[in-house]
């Protein structure tokens, strides 16, 4: 008998399941991505109960009402943004024009910009308006495909304003669709205010902010700046070991405007993650292989910054890192929100190829944010997170680029976004065989 809360979606031209061992396509250049030609998906409960041929379901779909017809749809996962700054308030487009004339960082940040501007805006904001801004711009990535996002406080820079970053941070994922992974960034930056005292500065982000954020559980990792110029691998650690004793997992920005050692320290800790990593050594990458730490590369920082460094992700997955894509939405360095688009850039400057690119917003970048076990693929018992494309092959994903090509938002088994609906909350009618 059916479970009440059965679906079946039928007749997909690519179910890309993420799973290597489901593979069942002609088209071995898809085997990593776990192709399925013409695939079917039964949903239970708002997890998957089966993937597999269309001309396998047989007695599968018996009795089944709810049913989604996918002809001509490639199926992904629900896409997994591991490493972005979405909670801010203000916007720096000044800077923006200012880099575009040949300002360089160090330049902007003397002028009154860089990441101490957003501090001040954060601090001056309300936790509605926090709050507020940051629901519309989940709302946006969704619709894009997004489904699951890591969001990072570090526009506080104060104990109460890291909390009300954080307290935004909760209120946002339980009003959200989307799925939200709190990390708690306080050394994001040295603020003004410590200027010269940047010792007493680390002492109160693991003496005071970091209890703090355990006590109420307000996040799930801990995050480090750790670059030139920012903090150093030794005060990388020590704020990563008090997380870690807190309970809270270590994450690192690692390396990217210089060799900091940063990518050694992720290793050395068995960080789940470290993003950027353009100016990352050979020995910390391969230090990370051997701990199983992914790498999380950001094509969009590079762009936005109008640099050409790019971390050198070819090499990283040649020596067997998994290599996650995420957009590193923030108001300073990569004012974008769309997952396809980076996904793009990392085919075209990175070199990955578009299947590495899949696996970089799904599987790996499940990985990155520890949620393997639930989300960034397609198969048995996993959520039920799913997104339709207008697409003739997976690859024409990042292909097309910027491509309008979403056509339905799938979570936890229920419609969050349609196109046939009008961008609507609600795609599916239960009873009825729908087009998606």
């Amino acid at each position: 008998m059916p479970h009440s809360e059965d679906l079946l979606i039928k007749n997909a031209l690519q179910v890309v399941t993420c799973e290597p061992d489901l593979f069942d396509s002609q088209d071995e250049g898809a085997r990593s991505l776990g192709l399925i030609d013409d695939g079917s998906v039964l949903v239970s409960g708002g997890t998957v109960k089966w993937v597999g041929k269309t001309s396998d379901l047989g007695e599968k779909a018996s009795g089944i009402s709810d049913v989604i017809d996918a002809s001509g749809k490639v199926v992904l996962p629900g896409l997994v943004d591991a490493h972005t700054h979405t909670v801010f308030a203000g916007t720096r487009e000044r800077e923006y024009e200012m880099r575009m004339r040949g300002a360089a960082y160090m330049e902007i940040a003397r002028a009154g910009g860089g990441i101490n501007a957003t501090v001040a805006s954060v601090r001056e904001a309300g936790i509605d308006d926090l709050v507020s801004s940051g629901i519309k711009r989940l709302a946006s990535m969704l619709r894009r495909g997004t489904t699951t996002v890591e969001i990072k406080s570090g526009y506080g820079l104060e104990t109460e304003s890291e909390l009300k970053m954080l307290r935004a941070i909760r209120k946002i994922g339980r009003h959200s669709a989307a799925d939200v992974v709190p990390t708690f960034l306080g050394a994001h930056e040295i603020p003004p205010e410590f200027k010269g005292r940047r010792d007493r500065y680390v002492d109160i982000v693991t003496e005071e902010m970091i209890p703090a954020v355990s006590r109420e559980g307000l996040a799930e990792f801990c995050d480090v700046f750790c670059v030139h110029g920012v903090f150093t691998s030794d005060e990388a650690r020590r704020i990563l070991l008090k997380g870690r004793e807190h309970g809270l997992k270590p994450m690192i920005h690692a390396d990217e405007f210089a060799d900091s050692g940063a990518a050694g320290v992720a290793a050395d800790l068995g960080a789940v993650s470290a993003a950027h990593l353009a100016f990352a050594s050979e020995d910390g990458i391969e230090a990370m292989r051997e701990a199983g730490t992914v790498a999380i590369v950001l094509p969009g920082v590079s762009v936005g910054v109008g640099k050409c460094t790019f971390a050198d992700a070819r090499r990283m997955i040649e020596i067997g890192v998994d290599v996650a894509v995420a957009t590193d939405f923030n108001p300073g360095s990569s004012m974008v929100d769309s997952l396809l688009i980076v996904s793009s850039l990392a085919c075209s400057f990175m070199k990955m190829t578009p299947a590495e690119a899949i696996l970089g917003i799904t599987k790996h970048a499940a990985r990155a944010i520890d949620r393997s076990d639930s989300i960034g693929g397609i198969g048995p018992g996993m959520q039920a997170d799913l997104v339709f494309f207008e697409a003739p092959d997976f690859r024409y994903i990042p292909y097309h680029f910027g491509g309008d090509i979403v056509d339905a938002v799938m979570k936890k088994g229920k419609m969050v976004f349609s196109k046939a609906q009008g961008g609507g909350a609600n795609g599916r009618i239960s009873g009825t065989e729908t087009e998606c």
